[in-house]
């Protein structure tokens, strides 16, 4: 068993990057630097073909239908319509199109990562015993629970999210442990990856805080006690820094990963630009 996990786990790490190489636009630019700067965005899945001539345009589209005909160079794409345009990907379609990038490959690998890793510890931490990698994460598990979750939140309440914390924790680690790989993509490195996050826990922190308190006691108690001169611009400030929390979590993991990789790819700019400087 713990052989075949190891497969699996090896398998769900080779296979999104073996698809990213061969399914996602080539970027080129004018010059060394910006196409490696390219590579920290999202990249879209296009067909075999389309990938190997460097197709970088949208769909071709049938006149009068509005709708990419069977020519498009998208591996993965369907409209919406009504969407918000910042979303559009393809402009020559009308509607909202959303095109399948390569992020979603590793996003889709992350969460069954989680499945693979964490399926015996359950058996192991009731019964003893399991393979290697069930003790492994079991051990991950009982760290995140006892330093990071019943430290803050304490045994009962924490108890009752530690499924979420477990999950997000492992599924944030394994996303950015495969941007690591050579061929790899690091998803969290997306604003909109770490902005639908950021829209989670916000939800997560008002909707346990109403649920644990009472849907009145939790805006009541979001102020501490003060002159009731000073509660309604008490309150603004407070809601306002509930709302400040989370996106400064979503801009702080963007900007951690994204800036991680543009030192390492200015540096790899750098080779190829003495290189092209030398006699």
């Amino acid at each position: 068993m713990s052989f075949l996990r190891l497969v699996a786990i090896a398998a769900l790490v080779a296979l999104p990057c073996w698809g990213s190489a061969k399914y996602s636009e080539h970027h080129s630019a004018e010059n060394i630097f910006l196409t490696l700067y390219m590579h920290l965005i999202p990249a879209n899945l296009v067909t075999a073909d389309a990938a190997g001539h460097g197709a970088s345009h949208g769909a071709a589209v049938e006149p009068g239908t509005g709708h990419a005909d069977a020519h498009s160079p998208w591996l993965l794409s369907f409209t919406v319509p009504g969407a918000p345009a910042a979303f559009d990907m393809d402009h020559d379609v009308d509607g909202t199109q959303l095109v399948a990038t390569n992020l979603q490959l590793f996003q889709i690998a992350a969460v069954l990562l989680v499945l693979v890793c964490f399926s015996g510890v359950p058996g192991h931490l009731k019964h003893g015993g399991g393979d290697y990698v069930s003790r492994l994460f079991a051990g991950f598990a009982s760290w995140v629970r006892d330093e990071m979750v019943y430290s803050v939140m304490g045994k009962d309440l924490g108890r009752k999210f530690l499924p979420y914390f477990l999950t997000l924790f492992f599924f944030l680690l394994f996303m950015n442990l495969m941007g690591l790989v050579p061929h790899g993509a690091t998803a969290t490195a997306s604003i909109f990856v770490t902005g639908a996050m950021a829209v989670v826990t916000l939800g997560s922190m008002i909707g346990g805080g109403m649920v644990a308190q009472g849907p009145v006691a939790f805006w009541k108690n979001l102020v501490p006690h003060v002159p009731g001169a000073l509660w309604p611009l008490m309150f603004v400030v407070e809601l306002i820094g509930l709302m400040v929390k989370p996106f400064a979590l979503m801009i702080r993991l963007f900007a951690n990963m994204s800036g991680g990789h543009m030192v390492v790819l200015s540096f790899l700019g750098l080779i190829f630009f003495f290189a092209s400087m030398s006699p």
